[in-house]
């Protein structure tokens, strides 16, 4: 298989340790990994070639157990590294797995055919999953950076109007509208058309910029109905605007409770799953990944939300014509293989942004 960038260290950097801590740590961090056990200082003695008896490297774990890189689950078992430790290693990663050809095609083929934006973000979702053994998701679009592809209104009662925005990629955003006049069924149809004509092409943002310098003209015009359509273009813009920005996409869910360090513990995977059905906790943590310009690495732990400890994000922005559109991810155990799931979520990331 081939690799992309080289590494030399698992953890390098600031850390304030010595270069034989560093090393134990390093070592601790890559068999806990590879086992998800705790880890003793015989093992490493054995399988890393420190050069240290057990009893050296023992101690040495004692200290940064103090120092909070390594934690102990029991008195007599091994150690394993806290979230700063992993902080640490996903922070000085260097080489990354190149994902296998196969992979690629499965992920280009969610992204690829005669689907809807929904289902392609639902199929990239799973096959993410299916591909790392974590959960997938896909934090929708921020509608007002897509282009308008139609504006139409539905007349709901003589007082209410829903309008409807698709934008591209067929995702569509409606908001009802409250009138202060009657408007009959022919005029709505003309009012759409000349509004849908005005926004093709554009974002919301640019929408409501050419409206209000349409109103501006208002003065020589004596058409009452292109009137009424600047105005309630202008009602519209403004309510689809400020309507909710994202929904968040998830798959494979149950594959974090499978994991070992879930698995064992059901208070734990009560507590998880509650968090993964009330799904403002997530969109907390993963709002801050639309401002990501590049893959991103975010550990639960450092959002105080105790219901993600222990797992970690994987993120990639989804981009579209120069904007950030949508987040791509994985949700997994903070052991997690980084080198073969960032590639992996990026290249997701990439196809998703040319398919929407």
């Amino acid at each position: 298989m081939k690799r992309i960038h080289r590494r030399t260290n698992i953890i390098r950097g600031e850390t304030g340790l010595t270069e034989r801590a560093e090393k134990i740590l390093a070592a601790v961090v890559q068999e806990y990994v590879t086992t998800a056990v705790p880890v003793s200082s015989k093992t490493i003695a054995e399988k890393y070639g420190i050069g240290l008896s057990p009893a050296s490297i023992r101690s040495i774990m004692a200290e940064l157990e103090r120092e909070n890189y390594l934690t102990r689950p029991h008195t007599s078992a091994g150690r394993v590294p806290t979230d700063r430790s992993f902080r640490l290693y996903v922070d000085s990663l260097s080489e990354l797995e190149e994902p296998r050809e196969t992979d690629i095609d499965l992920i280009s083929s969610c992204c690829n055919g005669p689907f809807g934006a929904d289902l392609i973000m639902r199929r990239t979702t799973r096959a993410l999953s299916m591909l790392t053994c974590c959960a997938g998701f896909v934090l929708t679009p921020r509608l007002r950076h897509l282009s308008i592809k139609q504006i139409r209104f539905l007349s709901i009662n003589d007082t209410s109007l829903l309008v409807v925005i698709v934008s591209t990629g067929g995702f569509v955003q409606t908001r009802l509208v409250r009138l202060d006049e009657d408007i009959d069924h022919l005029d709505l149809e003309k009012i759409s058309n000349y509004l849908t004509t005005l926004a093709r092409g554009k974002t919301l943002e640019e929408l409501r910029n050419r409206v209000l310098r349409e109103m501006k003209k208002e003065k020589n015009l004596y058409d009452t109905l292109l009137k009424r359509a600047l105005k309630l273009g202008e009602i519209a813009v403004k309510e689809v605007s400020t309507s909710p920005k994202e929904e968040i996409y998830v798959e494979g869910m149950t594959l974090i409770f499978e994991q070992p360090e879930f698995r064992e513990d059901v208070e734990r995977m009560r507590r998880l799953f509650n968090a993964f059905e009330e799904k403002s906790l997530l969109v907390k943590i993963l709002d801050k990944s639309l401002e990501d310009k590049e893959p991103h690495i975010y550990m639960g732990s450092e959002w105080d939300v105790e219901e993600f400890e222990g797992l970690s994000f994987v993120t990639a922005p989804c981009r579209k014509d120069g904007y950030t559109i949508g987040t791509v991810g994985i949700i997994g155990p903070v052991r997690m293989n980084y080198p073969k799931i960032i590639p992996l979520v990026n290249y997701a990331a990439q196809f998703l942004g040319k398919a929407l």
